[in-house]
């Protein structure tokens, strides 16, 4: 009988193969399957539904918690988008081939630096099942073969998925091989993937910090994090009040689940009294658990939680919000500073000097000035979709579309040249 470790390897074996044939095919090829493949998700949309309706199922009873059953759940709407996505990442410019620097040498040499695909990306991801669909446009589109390990809870919504990605690049002549769904979800199964150093190129984990820690812990090959979402909102002393509460009500209300929602509000101690009664009415009224400070607890009445030390380091994924009065900009980036998570930070200002120097000094990958941190997605960046967001500075960060999910090689063109 064939072992797990033997039959990841084979699996990673033939996704190598399947990565060699990618990347000599033409950018319009890569398109044409990412077209058929939309259209095969499209004919199974009841089969996938069907699949999709058992996880979530199985997940109610082993008592999954609401936000993860909300992240399970594959409705007509998040279907609709998915297919969108793979429409817009169809229609992005291919990178594959872009000359992106050309010198000529006083020999006569002529180098290129050209983009190409990374090789077999590995990606290991929780709950969200059109994570699946997702990736694999984004690593088909950068030439790239991908192996996906997904969450047990979406274990038959990914698998319908991986059939009907791989259906379409077939009807296309490209290698199925090119997108592999782990068919387990053995835990051993993780170390295994991350072990595999000859046919990986590259490890992306997005998911919690047990799982990330998991990857890191036994990667052989390069990994890149999408780590912890503990994003800030910091409401500066020349906020515009409206403007600062609709900012907040959208980072933490609009979809509290995902990792680009706030999770801790940062306010200027002089306009403290002025802002948070009605700030905190209003989220409570929304039905959002308020963890404050002792000048929170103050200002927000009896309905606000004691915060722990702990909760300013909890990414909630939840209607939870940490809230701590601050002394201003200092004390904000103090806190953002040691509690943070490189993700997503933002500044309500009316003043430009202020908001300059919090966006100069916060060390994340998206800084905001008068936004809500919820644009943090490959979608609203124009990216079409995202593998994730990095919160590494190597080799990318922030959302990762199809740029970033290539590497380069130099081109180099002479005319018989020799090194004397």
């Amino acid at each position: 009988m064939i072992s797990l470790e033997e039959q990841i390897e084979a699996i990673c074996r033939e996704a190598k193969a399947a990565s060699r044939g990618l990347a000599r095919v033409y950018a319009e090829r890569i398109d044409a399957a990412l077209e058929a493949i939309g259209a095969v998700l499209e004919e199974s949309q009841a089969r996938i539904e069907a699949a999709n309706r058992l996880d979530v199922e199985l997940g109610r009873k082993q008592g999954l918690a609401a936000a993860l059953l909300d992240r399970l759940t594959l409705s007509p709407k998040a279907f609709s988008s998915m297919l969108r996505g793979i429409e817009e990442v169809r229609r992005l410019p291919s990178p594959l081939g872009r000359i992106l620097e050309e010198r000529a040498r006083p020999n006569g040499l002529l180098i290129r630096k050209v983009r190409v695909p990374i090789g077999v990306i590995g990606v290991i991801y929780e709950s969200r099942p059109n994570v699946t669909v997702d990736v694999a446009a984004l690593c088909l589109k950068a030439g790239n073969a991908v192996v996906l390990r997904g969450g047990s809870e979406a274990f038959h919504s990914n698998t319908a998925l991986a059939h009907a990605l791989r259906e379409g690049l077939d009807r296309v002549g490209l290698p199925p091989a090119a997108v592999h769904l782990l068919p387990t979800v053995d835990r051993a199964s993780i170390p295994i993937l991350c072990r595999q150093r000859r046919y990986l190129d590259l490890l992306i984990p997005r998911g919690g910090y047990g799982l990330i820690e998991a990857v890191v812990t036994h990667a052989q090959v390069p990994v890149i994090k999408h780590f912890q979402g503990i994003c800030h909102v910091f409401v500066e002393a020349r906020a515009d009040m409206e403007m600062a509460r609709k900012i907040v009500v959208n980072a933490k209300c609009q979809r509290p689940a995902v990792c680009n929602a706030m999770e801790t509000l940062l306010v200027d101690r002089k306009i403290a009294p002025a802002f948070l009664p009605g700030m905190v009415r209003e989220l409570r009224e929304r039905g959002v658990e308020i963890r404050g400070d002792e000048e929170t607890r103050f200002l927000g009445g009896p309905e606000v939680v004691p915060a722990t030390a702990e909760d300013w380091a909890t990414e909630y994924l939840d209607l939870i919000l940490s809230v701590r009065v601050v002394d201003g900009l200092p004390e904000a980036l103090a806190h953002i500073g040691q509690f943070g998570s490189s993700h997503s930070d933002a500044i309500v200002t009316e003043d430009r000097e202020t908001a300059e120097e919090f966006l100069r000094s916060v060390d994340s990958a998206v800084v905001y000035w008068n936004s809500s941190t919820r644009f943090t997605d490959g979608g609203e960046f124009g990216l079409g979709a995202e593998v994730g967001i990095s919160t590494d500075k190597i080799h990318a960060r922030g959302p990762m579309g199809v740029d970033e999910l290539t590497s380069y090689k130099y081109v180099v063109v002479g005319s018989g040249q020799i090194r004397e």
